[in-house]
């Protein structure tokens, strides 16, 4: 099945290129990173720490796996990187292309005690070799990559056959009355919080109109079939705010 994107990736306003689109994105972080996880539990009420979970528990069986290799792309100050370690209970790999979150996972780690190694790196060309990863989990960063078809297949091709590619991400609700009341709080209110916890408002401008670009939830799903994920699972969480995503790779 073909399937028309909204975009081809993420579009912040006035960006003319992938390459703006990417910088943007790199800079807008950076600019929040101090406050990220403040804002992400304040605005989301905890519920993103469930989100977590749940994703970990949907990737365990190769997670758990003695030898299995995984990586948390985009991740961040390393929330998904700590729950993803604590069920594993050894050190994984961490990569993030915005050096001030990579900087605020370090800390996190070493204030738990945790021993997964971070790399700088940028999602759509990943320093390793074919068929190198088992499992690769990005939680609310998907959406902000400049062309999703190319993460995508990047993605695949680090995956080893019997591999997974797990995608968390904010996705338009299914329900319209509800769409529309969600819809205005993240265009109306959203902004207003997050900017005045985090100091960059227009960072929280750019979210909402990020995941109203984003392709919906049955979208992903195809574009990650068309990309050579198989079987590809995929459920809403939260009223459909949320969607998990598991793309397997044939053995």
């Amino acid at each position: 099945m073909s399937v028309t994107l909204k975009s081809a990736g993420t579009t912040p306003e006035g960006a003319q290129s992938e390459q703006e689109a990417s910088r943007w994105v790199r800079g807008m972080f950076g600019r929040v990173a101090h406050r990220y996880d403040l804002a992400n539990h304040l605005l989301s009420a905890n519920i993103d720490k469930s989100w977590r979970s749940h994703t970990v528990a949907k990737v365990r069986d190769i997670l758990r796996r003695p030898d299995a290799r995984v990586m948390d792309l985009a991740c961040g100050t390393g929330d998904l990187l700590v729950a993803l370690e604590r069920d594993a209970r050894r050190g994984l790999v961490g990569s993030d292309f915005c050096h001030p979150m990579l900087a605020g996972a370090k800390s996190k780690l070493a204030r738990l005690g945790l021993k997964s190694t971070l790399v700088e790196s940028d999602a759509l060309a990943l320093p390793l070799p074919d068929a190198s990863l088992d499992l690769i989990t990005i939680a609310f960063g998907f959406r902000n990559l400049a062309n999703y078809r190319a993460g995508l297949v990047e993605m695949r091709r680090v995956l080893r056959p019997g591999g997974a590619l797990a995608i968390l991400e904010f996705t338009q609700p299914p329900n319209q009355a509800f769409a529309a009341v969600y819809n205005w709080y993240s265009r109306r209110v959203l902004p207003i919080l997050g900017g005045a916890i985090s100091g960059a408002p227009e960072a929280y401008k750019y979210l909402p109109e990020s995941v109203r670009k984003f392709p919906e939830a049955p979208e992903l799903a195809a574009m990650m079939g068309e990309c050579g994920y198989g079987p590809v699972e995929w459920e809403y969480l939260t009223f459909g705010i949320v969607a998990l995503h598991i793309g397997r790779v044939a053995k």
